[in-house]
């Protein structure tokens, strides 16, 4: 199978997964994951996106509990995935919000390859746009005007990896 078919097959297989067992993912995975997300697109090649590893626990809880209140629930939005990816973007760059999502899409499809589910959580924009959120950011000593893309929860699947669903149809308009 050749390169593009592998990559085409990951596009069509990946899904978002929503249970996940508490062992960690390796240090290593996680650096290949990461590196995949610093090499998306980005408008004029700009780089805008940072990203931020969580791994610690108890920081991982915090995001988790400021997540939910967010959402205003009291579960777990991360879905008990040990590791999470934040992908933040400059927004003095006005391609930001889409050069992050595509950072997104990276490290998913990256996760993916390697055996690791993930899902895109959102509410990233309120949780760094209010004070806990920029408390973090000024911790790490990340100064700039970011904002919030989304977090790429990842871990190991806890149960079956969902299945692949149909496509809607008549989503494709053509000019000849």
């Amino acid at each position: 199978m050749s390169q593009l078919n592998e990559t085409l097959e990951l596009m069509q297989t990946r899904r978002s997964v929503r249970d996940f067992k508490p062992d960690m993912v390796p240090e290593d995975i996680l650096d290949k994951i990461i590196e995949a997300g610093l090499w998306a697109a980005s408008g004029r090649n700009r780089q805008s996106p940072i990203i931020i590893k969580v791994t610690d626990k108890s920081v991982r809880d915090r995001l988790s509990r400021l997540n939910a209140e967010i959402m205003g629930t009291d579960s777990d939005p991360f879905y008990g995935a040990p590791a999470v990816l934040i992908v933040l973007a400059d927004k003095n760059a006005p391609t930001y919000l889409y050069d992050g999502s595509l950072v997104m899409g990276n490290l998913m499809l990256a996760a993916h390859s390697l055996g690791i589910g993930s899902c895109w959580i959102h509410r990233a924009k309120e949780e760094f746009d209010g004070p806990e959120g920029k408390e973090l950011l000024k911790e790490l000593g990340i100064e700039g005007d970011y904002e919030g893309i989304g977090h790429c929860v990842l871990g190991y699947v806890n149960g079956e990896y969902p299945e692949t669903k149909a496509r809607k149809e008549n989503r494709v308009y053509s000019i000849d």
